[in-house]
């Protein structure tokens, strides 16, 4: 069971090479982003969210992390 697989998914395991083309590996980066980005922001003490207003706040905070946050308000404008 476990050979089919390893077999199956080989392709997606080539650690060596994709750490020579400095990719993470692990999960961890990506959960700690998300931690940062998104959990530190929402999980606030006395916060409580509906489904789109965590939405609404995790797009704001997504462009103001990537440097876009007037993009953001000029779609918003447009639209």
């Amino acid at each position: 069971m476990e050979t089919a697989y390893f077999d199956k998914n080989k392709d997606r395991m080539r650690y060596p090479e994709f750490r020579a083309q400095g990719l993470f590996i692990g999960s961890g980066v990506i959960e700690a982003g998300c931690k940062t980005l998104i959990g530190a922001r929402l999980k606030q003490s006395g916060m409580f969210w509906s489904v789109e207003g965590a939405n609404a706040i995790i797009a704001l905070r997504c462009c103001q992390m990537n440097n876009r946050f007037q993009d953001y308000w000029d779609q918003r404008r447009v639209a």
